[in-house]
């Protein structure tokens, strides 16, 4: 297949002056010369138009394939790209495929050094499973446990995730984050949210912070992003979880806010408490009360809105202005967020 227009499907979503290095003709020819090259290795061959997903964060090329010894049935493999500043997701998709194999999706081949991943189907998202069985908030608690499970066994290995990249938010760090978001607000644009009255939270978050890391519970890998779009159930009792491109080394309860936040949308808030149990269940038994492990995850919850904002900044150089602008918005709305001192469950 030649690489010209009509070989192409481009989804740019709401984003249609966003500068991405699909536009570069040696970048597209580089970045599918390699997928192309690799796909051969494996006995697999590309058959139909190339689906292509443009995001001012993101390059994600779906590719037909056929022919494969390795994934045998496989309708299509994954090309995808990350600007510099998330480019750990490819060594770092590599690396939990190594460390924690059965919770994540293996990639078929990564650059770490350019940031490309090429990936296997996954097969059914966990949205699709929701959509197609009764309404039921008890789906979550499975996937919550196995994920819980999983960060449990990455705690050793965090500094060797720092050292792919990963960005580094630990718990008593959290303040430092906070600042460098608060800058980057302060250098885009001019917001309705003055980065004074962000800055006027902090006293606040240093006192979260050091409730937080006084309660003792290490810090991990949290995805920071885990919706029902980031996880797939390939078969019952399994889940597979991936797109790591907002990660980060922080307190692993950070990762409960974004799940909870569209359960509560779904199901209402009365679904929040059995989830809840759901995700600490495997983190009990290492000296820690209950009454202290959900006062934990209250704390890490809020402070989990840190990396949401933090990542809304990991986007391709030469973003337009107004990309710039709609990720500085989004970071200060995160921040502010802080401020809400309402029960989650």
């Amino acid at each position: 297949m030649h690489d010209d227009e009509m070989s192409q499907v481009i989804d740019r979503g709401q984003h249609e002056g966003a500068k991405t290095p699909w536009d570069q003709a040696t970048w597209r020819s580089a970045a599918l010369g390699w997928a192309r090259r690799e796909l051969a290795a494996r006995g697999l061959r590309e058959t139909g138009r190339l689906g292509v997903r443009l995001r001012p964060w993101s390059v994600l090329v779906r590719i037909p394939v056929e022919g494969s010894a390795e994934a045998p049935g496989a309708a299509a493999v994954w090309l995808k790209a990350n600007p510099p500043a998330g480019a750990f997701e490819a060594p770092l998709t590599a690396a939990l495929a190594r460390l924690v194999p059965e919770y994540v999706l293996e990639p078929l081949a990564v650059d770490a050094d350019r940031g490309w991943s090429l990936l296997p189907h996954g097969g059914e998202l966990f949205w699709q499973f929701l959509d197609r069985t009764p309404a039921d908030p008890r789906a979550w608690e499975e996937p919550l446990r196995q994920y819980a499970t999983m960060q449990r066994a990455l705690i050793p290995h965090t500094k060797d995730l720092e050292q792919l990249g990963v960005p580094s938010a630990r718990t008593t760090a959290l303040p430092e984050v906070f600042d460098e978001v608060v800058q980057f607000i302060e250098a885009t644009a001019e917001l309705e949210i003055a980065p004074a009255q962000l800055r006027a939270l902090r006293p606040l978050l240093l006192e979260l912070c050091a409730e937080l890391a006084g309660l003792g519970i290490p810090d991990s890998l949290d995805h920071s992003d885990l919706h029902d779009g980031q996880l797939f159930h390939p078969e019952p009792g399994r889940y597979t979880f991936f797109d790591w491109g907002d990660a980060a080394v922080s307190h692993p309860f950070c990762s409960f806010l974004v799940p909870a936040g569209g359960v509560r949308e779904r199901y209402g808030p009365e679904a929040l408490p059995r989830l809840r149990d759901a995700y600490l269940e495997p983190w009990t038994g290492n000296g820690h009360s209950t009454p202290e492990l959900r006062r934990a995850l209250t704390l890490a919850t809020r402070l989990g809105t840190i990396g949401r904002a933090a990542s809304w900044n990991r986007h391709f150089p030469d973003a337009s202005t107004a990309t710039r602008t709609a990720g500085a918005t989004e970071s200060a709305r995160s921040l502010l967020k802080l401020s809400l001192d309402e029960p989650l469950f």
